[in-house]
Formats: C-alpha cells, structure tokens, sequence
C-alpha cells in the first residue's frame, strides 16, 4: 500500500513575505505608463520598503495635468499603507521623473520622522532629549 504525503497548510499572511510586485502599485493616470517609467518607480520605491518590514503596499499615481501648461504639469501621489495611519503625498513638477523623485524623497522624510516619534514615544522623552543635547554638544 502507498503512503500519502500530506500537504503542509499554507503560510499565515506576513506581509513581511509579500512579493515586491505585489508591495508596489505604479499607476499613470492621463499619461502612458512606459516600461522605462514603471521600473523607475518600482526601483526608487523599493527604498521605502527598508524603513519598515510590516509596510502593507506602497502605491504612487502618476499623473499629467493637460490644462496646465508648462508649469508644474506633472503629478505624483504616494500612499504607503502601513500600521497606523497612511502616509500620503503629493509632488508636482514639470517632468515626471523629476516628480517621481520628489515624492519618494518626501514619503522617505515622513518615513524617518514616524519612526523617530514612536522610538521617541517608547523611550522616555526626557531621558532622550538629554542624550541628543549631550551628542549635539548642548550641554
């Protein structure tokens, strides 16, 4: 008589895990999402997935405003789904790869400072104030 192996449940969901394709979302909205574009995006996001392993996803908007012109027509939003409230944020300029830039540099700020906060807020606030003044030289 044959032995059955036994199929191992599945994994609980981490999003620790979670592929990086399924972690960022690049959308273009009024403009066509080149491949060049997409990997751009996709490559300067995956630096906001250092800050944090329980980052849920990532999503960024690209998005070109006709009606403007030539000054600031470009539009990119971010929005990193993460414990506690979302990050959201928003950048124009008048090139899209120059948008794109902006706004992981500003989503990558909101990053650090949230993390700061909360190791701010877990460790006594006094007892670290004085530290940062002893490093900066404050005494």
């Amino acid at each position: 008589m044959k032995s059955k192996t036994i199929p191992e449940p599945p994994a609980a969901f981490s999003p620790a895990h979670t592929p990086l394709s399924a972690k960022i979302l690049v959308r273009g909205i009024h403009l066509e999402l080149t491949a060049a574009l997409r990997d751009a995006a996709v490559e300067k996001s995956t630096r906001l997935l250092r800050h944090n392993d329980h980052i849920v996803r990532v999503r960024v908007d690209l998005e070109h405003d006709h009606t403007k012109g030539d000054r600031a027509a470009f539009l990119a939003k971010g929005h990193i789904e993460i414990a506690g409230p979302d990050l959201i944020a928003s950048v124009a300029s008048n090139d899209a790869y120059q948008s794109l830039d902006l706004l992981v540099d500003k989503l990558d700020r909101m990053l650090r400072e949230r993390s700061r906060h909360r190791s701010d807020r877990r460790n006594d606030g006094a007892v670290n104030g004085k530290f940062r003044r002893e490093l900066a030289g404050e005494d």
